[in-house]
């Protein structure tokens, strides 16, 4: 496989090192440099197809940069990602596409996007290439033709009767000249399209059209039809004919359609899924894990109940979503490990049957588990990754089915003193996976129909992850299924039979008395309504006295307006981010605002984002999803000593 060349423009070294590590890897060849000018001349000279770009740079920004590839023919096809720490404002955004970049990649880079997104237009670099070398191939292919030795002709425009016509007849149609001359053009055309054919002529004449070019079908001497492509000229009261045998040039074209459209819909798959994990990951895992906290020292009432099942279901799709991304990455790496060890299957299978037992009875759905007798109660497995198999296999079953039945059937297929092979299989009478899908459903990213992600949700990567951890175990996985009928998939894997595994002792959980913040008043920045309303039920419970804003601009007019004892920052939010806010504080403001105690809300905690923060001129940070006594022990340790009291 040819390499897929790659420049990395940045005016730092170590961004364009942390860069090359993330995107190292066999299929692709990295050029970078911290010159722009450097950097177009890279391009010029090494046919690069995809482009990294930081927007920030001394010598020439990322726009002009780009700007001047765009420009020139050589360097214009080059998809650009932009490489940015400044603010998401759609401004920004529109200038960016308006040169002609692709995508944005947002400092501090998450590393598991940034590979998904590179790896994404590596795939169209690819798909580009290949499209680009068959139109070139089209190209060539029709230069032949039109240099070929075509039929021409001279025809009378009052009764279509050929005048003239040069020996390519022969060759062509299998006549000779002679045979020809004074027979009507229009009995070339096979039966059924000669109407249509005198009807064109006849609107070339009607039109005074000087030229035409069109195919039709012609019938041959030897029975064969062929393509054929008609040049036609009009003037004095005579048609001028060009004909070219097009019929490999016609099979060719088709192949080649096909082909694009094989390109397009990889792309559109990508796109989906990209499309699909930016909408998943919106829902904040921090909001959740500090509203389930905090539902957990209540007691339950109707609304509360109500705010449980909501997070239940976010926490179960985001987490989901999370693990499939982390897992799918780790195994396409090589770095995915199976960790074996002595587990109780019919417990494992039974835990994972109670699990989604309440799912299925919600759906009135019968669920079934069959375990035959002789099927070992204790083998050597990895039960997480077990699980995962069920839990996507069955979860699949449940979901696209809407009436009927679900079945999980564990069986022996054979037995010795130290292994069996077992085979488990999951039925339903669902929706069922169309044959022309049922090849590819277990690739990433592809689901039974288009339109599967936006109906049953979803990032199509469970199938994917099965069949790896399936394969990743030493066993094989099939499927099959009817439209409308439902599907049967199936996976064999042979267990080294275990002795009884050890009793897991029981810890108890002891939770120590919690410290309440009393005449303390705290401003969050938050941009996310479920975050907002769990820091704000949190610190409320600790005694604070709470304000809310969704940028930073509104942190600045707070702190303006009002004295407060500490502050809560997200790192990214609309109109002024969590850095630059930082800064502004810092320097703008007089003391003791200026030196106001501020903790940074982060999304993910990498050591160059807490460089940043501290830079920035935060005290501390608390990377998310944290549990609340992170929170509380931080705030602790940065306030001047307050008047505390045990709850």
């Amino acid at each position: 496989m040819i390499p897929i060349n790659i420049l990395i423009v940045d005016d730092r070294e170590e961004n364009i090192i942390a860069l090359r590590a993330l995107l190292e890897r066999d299929d692709i060849k990295i050029f970078s440099t911290t010159s722009p000018n450097e950097g177009l001349k890279l391009a010029w000279e090494n046919q690069i197809s995809i482009a990294l770009v930081d927007v920030q740079m001394p010598e020439m920004n990322g726009f002009e940069f780009v700007e001047m590839l765009k420009s020139n023919a050589r360097t214009r096809d080059i998809l650009v990602i932009f490489v940015t720490a400044i603010s998401k404002e759609t401004k920004y955004a529109v200038r960016g596409l308006g040169t002609g970049a692709v995508d944005y990649l947002y400092k501090p880079l998450d590393p598991y996007i940034t590979s998904a997104k590179v790896d994404s237009f590596i795939q169209l670099a690819r798909y580009q290439a290949d499209i680009k070398k068959k139109n070139l191939e089209l190209e060539n292919f029709a230069v032949i033709v039109k240099n070929s030795a075509d039929i021409i002709c001279v025809v009378d425009a009052h009764d279509f009767r050929i005048q003239t016509i040069n020996p390519a007849s022969e060759k062509i149609i299998g006549s000779k000249p002679a045979t020809l001359i004074g027979k009507s053009i229009i009995d070339f055309a096979v039966e059924h399209q000669r109407s249509a054919f005198r009807i064109k002529l006849g609107e070339i004449i009607k039109d005074n059209i000087s030229t035409s070019v069109f195919e039709f079908q012609f019938n041959t001497f030897s029975k064969r039809i062929i393509w054929a492509e008609c040049r036609v000229a009009y003037q004095n009261k005579a048609l001028f004919f060009n004909i070219s045998d097009v019929s490999a040039q016609k099979s060719y074209q088709n192949q080649l359609i096909k082909s694009k459209e094989n390109a397009e819909y990889g792309k559109k798959v990508k796109e989906i899924f990209l499309a699909n994990m930016s909408h998943e990951l919106r829902t904040p895992i921090n909001g959740i894990i500090g509203l389930t906290a905090l539902l957990h020292k209540t007691e339950l009432n109707e609304q509360q109940n109500g705010m449980i099942n909501l997070l239940e279901v976010s926490s179960q799709s985001l987490l989901g979503v999370i693990n499939d991304v982390l897992d799918i990455s780790k195994m396409e790496a090589g770095k995915f490990s199976i960790v074996r060890s002595p587990n109780n299957l019919h417990d494992l299978v039974k835990s994972v049957y109670g699990l989604l037992k309440f799912k299925a009875d919600e759906s009135n759905i019968e669920f079934l588990l069959e375990i035959a007798p002789d099927v070992p109660v204790n083998i050597m497995v990895d039960s997480l990754r077990l699980n995962q198999i069920l839990m996507n296999l069955l979860s699949n079953a449940i979901k696209f089915t809407e009436r009927g039945y679900v079945i999980l059937k564990i069986s022996v297929l054979e037995k010795d003193a130290n292994q069996v092979k077992l085979q488990f299989i999951i039925e339903d009478s669902g929706i069922g996976i169309s044959p022309d899908r049922l090849t590819n459903v277990f690739e990433a990213f592809e689901q039974a129909d288009d339109s599967t992600a936006s109906k049953y949700g979803g990032t199509g990567l469970g199938l994917a992850i099965v069949k790896k951890l399936v394969e990743l175990k030493g066993g094989e996985i099939t499927v099959k299924s009817e439209t409308g009928k439902g599907s049967a998939f199936t996976f064999v894997n042979l267990y080294m039979l275990a002795a009884k595994p050890k009793e897991k002792a029981v810890i108890e959980d002891v939770k120590p008395p919690v410290e309440l913040f009393e005449n303390i008043s705290v401003l969050v920045a938050e941009d996310n309504v479920v975050n907002q309303f769990m820091l704000s039920k949190m610190l409320k419970d600790w005694s604070m006295d709470v304000d809310i804003v969704d940028n930073g601009r509104k942190v600045l007019d707070k702190l303006q307006a009002k004295n407060y004892d500490l502050i809560l920052m997200d790192t990214h939010m609309p109109e002024l981010n969590g850095y630059e806010t930082a800064r502004s504080i810092r320097i703008n403001f007089e003391e003791p605002k200026r030196s106001i105690p501020i903790i940074s809300l982060s999304a993910a905690a990498f050591d160059y984002e807490q460089q940043e923060a501290i830079a920035a001129g935060m005290n501390d940070l608390l990377s998310k999803p944290f549990q609340p006594h992170e929170l509380h022990g931080k705030i602790k340790s940065l306030l001047a000593p307050k008047e505390l009291v045990k709850s």
